[in-house]
């Protein structure tokens, strides 16, 4: 019997990565942070755990929580999703426990990039779980050198990314830039639509479709009012799994401009389905994306830069993005990966 205990925020990453390896274990316990209403087959207990210390009594009650899980549930690995207070917490409860369990640490991206420049605290914080972790995975190895960087310890890191469901779909395509990233501060969707407004100049018959939402949701459609958009911006809201496919396969940019990100998979998706990324210039993207070649990285975020969009060659960038994805991105590949690391430790 295998037993997996998986920890992470209340949120759809986790819930993929679940059903991404959940085959391979005979059961499976969920610990989020807030009460989730997650059901599978392998799912045999799931429990929720308050991990904020705004409130500093909350330190000791939260791990004595998880003393309490890990003691009725006696896993024979612990995987932690993402780099955060919850992770600290739960390496600290099984320290204390005097419990003998491998932990596997996912790292997903502002966690190391971004948090430990919060604060003392903060950094402190991803230190010690960097340092109590057993074995770690990072999407990609800019993320895996930024993790080291931060300990002195050697660390144990694998590559592998959550992977995308191959699906092919026979739609047209259509001059559509395609953005579905959250409404916040984080991804600059208000320079998506101001860069999107210098292109229509000279490009009319181009439209703008933005998925998901977010704090700046009423923002950005005020911002459209503004910039007179309205009939070249279209918000979808939240969109299913089949509506976003669809939205990729139609269009021909997919656009992300996020301050720091991770190799997500709304890219890889993008990559797959044919959309030509233009997305800003980050470390973590180029080792997905060749400016001028495959997509296009941008530095200027206020510069008109849907305009660089004639410098690719379409059917070539496509073709070397599909290729890219089939040999690194999706499911199939990367749950072979996870699944060689517990391998390893359960062996």
């Amino acid at each position: 019997m295998k037993k997996l205990l998986l920890l992470g925020s209340n949120s759809i990453h986790t819930y993929n990565y679940f059903q991404l390896i959940e085959d391979f274990f005979d059961e499976i316990v969920l610990t989020t942070v807030t009460k989730n209403e997650f059901e599978a087959t392998k799912l045999t207990n799931k429990y929720a755990v308050y991990s904020s210390l705004k409130n500093p009594f909350n330190y000791f009650t939260a791990i004595k929580k998880y003393q309490q899980i890990l003691k009725k549930e006696k896993p024979d690995i612990i995987h932690i999703q993402q780099i955060a207070t919850y992770s600290f917490l739960l390496i600290k409860a099984l320290r204390k426990s005097k419990l003998h369990i491998p932990v596997v640490v996912t790292a997903w991206g502002s966690d190391v990039l971004l948090a430990p420049k919060k604060g003392w605290w903060y950094k402190k914080m991803v230190q010690y779980v960097l340092n109590k972790g057993d074995v770690f995975t990072a999407d990609g190895t800019f993320l895996a050198n930024e993790m080291q960087k931060l300990t002195r310890r050697k660390l144990s890191i694998t590559t592998a990314n959550f992977g995308i469901n191959v699906e092919n779909i026979s739609i047209q395509k259509e001059n559509i830039i395609y953005s579905n990233r959250l409404h916040k501060p984080l991804y600059r969707i208000d320079k998506i639509i101001i860069a999107f407004s210098k292109f229509l100049f000279r490009h009319p018959d181009w439209k703008l479709v933005i998925a998901a939402t977010g704090s700046e949701t009423e923002n950005l459609k005020k911002l459209c009012t503004t910039l007179n958009l309205e009939s070249k911006v279209e918000f979808l809201g939240w969109v299913d799994v089949k509506t976003n496919s669809e939205n990729y396969a139609k269009a021909k940019i997919w656009v992300s401009m996020p301050i720091s990100d991770a190799a997500s998979i709304s890219l890889l998706e993008a990559m797959h389905l044919g959309c030509i990324p233009i997305i800003s210039n980050l470390p973590t993207k180029k080792e997905w994306i060749e400016d001028k070649v495959t997509g296009i990285l941008i530095d200027d975020v206020d510069s008109s830069f849907f305009e660089r969009f004639t410098d690719i060659e379409y059917e070539k960038a496509v073709c070397l993005n599909q290729k890219l994805i089939a040999e690194k991105g999706t499911q199939e590949v990367n749950r072979k990966i996870f699944i060689n690391v517990y391998q390893k430790l359960l062996n």
